[in-house]
């Protein structure tokens, strides 16, 4: 099972934020929000904030990552504020991790393994613990060395070199064993779920997708109109995909999942390891990408979503971007933001899951899209067949109906799915 890093400590750790933005980058001029970001994460931990500190770099310290003389600036931080750890927002190298602890004597996380200890500690179903702690032995592999330090004391020493480089030989097969178990295991989800998708063939099929904390839950719960959706105000509150049944109205029905929410500078082996849950992205006929419009940095936000879905190959299905949470926006702004959308993304809808009929435009587009899939046909069902006219009527939408004066038989125009259509007429319809 993935073991916490941070939130299963008997106390509550003391957190002190490090952010070095590199000069050249755009980062340097968000460094804030970064580290605001940074903080919602390390409290969604268990973590207490309680100092920061920022550099703007030319480029990272091979060593140290940020340079002595800010060192020697968090070693009396550290003091100070009586932090026990520090936590960086950039993905830290090994040696860099190692040299800090060492120069500091105080415990040193980066951004990756903060998210890394967060999912640890959300997973709850056992497809989503294996994919925690899959991506958790990855990022630990390579810093095997590092938590041996523990050794170094007794450099040289007899009896002591050769067992303890012989453990940690050992760990690392044993970290590869499991690697090699969960890879398999993760393996047979991913057929299992190929066989659920299979069996969804023919339904319209919708994706959540978009930042963490977005509001994705909220929404399907609102399209659910049921209380029965796990909705939380922070960050990762959904780690396993759910997937509800939505009745649009007309006889149509979509079945919306709501999928892991994604965030700035995700450690890869996350994205590796959640490959499988976010397959269900890759079978959907459109996602809806959901973007917290009262979110200050929702813009660099609804670009990390669009990186995320290009590294697993979803960039070909179609999107349809949902402002969310309008109800927090003064008129002037929401009247701008539509303005403006409607000359950069004209299918844009407006919602707010906490307002009455505030999702309605998201179901409405849908229902729209349902029928777009299921053309108007022409159907001749004979006057005997009255239980094949019932189905018609309880799986499609039926536009007109009149009778054939001479043969009895009903003559329709209804809006039927490639599914049912086939089903007709193995049963004896006849399409015009």
């Amino acid at each position: 099972m993935a073991k916490s890093l941070i939130s299963l400590e008997p106390h509550v750790e003391r957190a002190i934020l490090v952010g070095a933005p590199l000069k050249r980058t755009n980062a340097r001029h968000q460094v804030d929000e970064h580290l605001r970001e940074l903080e919602r994460l390390a409290d969604t931990a268990g973590a207490v904030v309680v100092g920061e500190m920022t550099q703007a770099l030319d480029r990272p310290n091979p060593s140290t990552y940020v340079g002595s003389g800010k060192i020697e600036e968090l070693r009396q931080l550290i003091a100070e504020r009586e932090a026990t750890v520090l936590i960086f927002d950039d993905e830290l190298t090994p040696a860099q991790g190692k040299n800090i602890e060492g120069d500091l004597g105080t415990r040193v996380i980066d951004r990756a393994e903060l998210i890394l200890d967060i999912f640890a500690v959300r997973a709850l179903s056992a497809e989503a613990r294996m994919q925690v702690e899959l991506a958790q032995l990855e990022y630990s592999l390579p810093r095997l060395t590092r938590m041996w330090t523990h050794l170094e004391k007794f450099h040289g020493g007899i009896g002591v070199r050769g067992p303890g480089e012989t453990q940690l030989e050992t760990d690392r097969r044993l970290v590869g064993h499991r690697i090699k178990i969960l890879k398999g295991r993760l393996q047979d989800v991913k057929r299992s779920r190929e066989v659920q998708r299979q069996s969804r063939r023919g339904t319209f099929r919708v994706s959540l997708v978009g930042y963490t904390n977005a509001g994705k839950s909220s929404l399907l719960q609102v399209l659910v109109g049921g209380d029965d959706i796990f909705v939380e105000d922070r960050l990762f509150a959904t780690l396993d995909p759910l997937t509800r049944e939505v009745a649009l109205g007309d006889h149509e029905k979509a079945l919306v999942t709501d999928t892991v929410g994604f965030i700035r500078k995700l450690p890869h082996h996350l994205v590796a390891s959640f490959r499988a849950t976010l397959e269900e992205v890759h079978d959907a006929d459109v996602l809806l990408h959901v973007i917290d419009a009262s979110h200050p940095a929702w813009e660099e936000h609804r670009l990390v979503v669009d990186g995320v879905l290009a590294d697993i190959g979803a960039q070909g299905t179609p999107v349809v971007h949902v402002f969310n949470k309008i109800d927090l926006l003064t008129p002037e702004t929401l009247a701008g933001m539509r303005e403006r959308m409607a000359r950069l993304l004209p299918d844009a809808v407006f919602v707010s899951s906490q307002t009455e009929d505030g999702a309605r435009p998201i179901a409405d587009l849908l229902l729209t899209m349902a029928r777009s899939r299921k053309p108007l046909t022409r159907l001749r069902i004979r006057a005997s067949e009255g239980r094949l006219l019932a189905d018609v009527h309880a799986r499609s939408e039926v536009v007109t109906r009149v009778t054939d004066p001479e043969s009895g038989d009903q003559l329709l125009e209804a809006r039927v799915g490639p599914v049912l259509l086939h089903q007709l007429e193995v049963a004896g319809a006849v399409v015009a």
